[in-house]
C-alpha cells in the first residue's frame, strides 16, 4: 500500500488509467471535465475513455450528482460513450466513495473526486489538498469491487430511504 498526496494521486491515476486493458471502475461524488496528459499533450478524460472503449476496455462510472456543464457538452462528442455497452454510467446521490479500480489489479482510494482540482492535475496553487492510498492487494480490491457491483446492480436501491428523491434510480 502506498500513500499518495496531491499531484502524486494524479500521476498514479494517469499511469493506471492509460495502462488499462480490461476494465476501469471509477466512483466519485463530483464529476467535472478533467484532462489527462497522454502522448505529450493534455486530452479530455472523456476522449481517453472513448479511446479505451474503442480498444475493448469496459468503463463503469458511478457518481453522486450530475456532471458539470462542460463535461456534459464534451460527453456528447463521443458516440462510443453513448452507444457502447462497454461504457456504463450510474447516478447515485448517496455515493461518496472515491476510488479508481483498474483491471482488478490496482486501486486508488481516497478523498479526491474525478475533477482536475481533486486529482491534482491543476496547478500547485489551484489544486485541492487530497490524499489517497494505492493498493494492489487482491482481497482489498475485491471487497471494493463487491460493494460497487452491488451498488450498480441496484442492491441498495429498494431499501433506500432517499429513493423518492433520486433522479435516476438504478433498480
Amino acid at each position: 500500500m502506498e500513500l499518495l498526496i496531491s499531484e502524486k494521486i494524479y500521476a498514479a491515476f494517469q499511469k493506471d488509467l492509460l495502462q488499462a486493458r480490461r476494465f476501469v471502475w471509477i466512483a466519485t461524488a463530483d464529476l467535472k471535465s478533467t484532462f489527462i496528459e497522454s502522448g505529450g499533450k493534455f486530452r479530455s478524460i472523456l476522449e481517453v475513455f472513448a479511446d479505451l472503449v474503442r480498444s475493448g476496455v469496459e468503463i463503469r462510472l458511478i457518481h453522486a450528482k450530475e456532471p458539470g456543464v462542460f463535461f456534459r457538452k464534451e460527453f456528447d462528442r463521443f458516440p462510443e460513450l453513448v452507444e457502447s455497452d462497454r461504457f456504463e454510467r450510474f447516478l447515485c446521490p448517496r455515493n461518496h466513495a472515491k476510488c479508481v479500480i483498474v483491471d482488478g489489479k490496482s486501486a486508488l482510494v481516497g478523498s479526491a473526486n474525478l475533477t482536475g482540482a481533486g486529482l491534482g492535475a491543476k496547478g500547485v496553487h489551484k489544486r485541492n489538498f487530497e490524499m489517497a492510498y494505492r493498493t494492489t492487494s487482491g482481497p482489498e480490491i475485491q471487497s471494493m469491487m463487491d460493494m460497487l457491483d452491488a451498488l450498480c446492480l441496484g442492491d441498495y436501491c429498494k431499501p433506500c430511504k432517499l429513493r423518492s428523491s433520486c433522479p435516476d434510480p438504478i433498480a
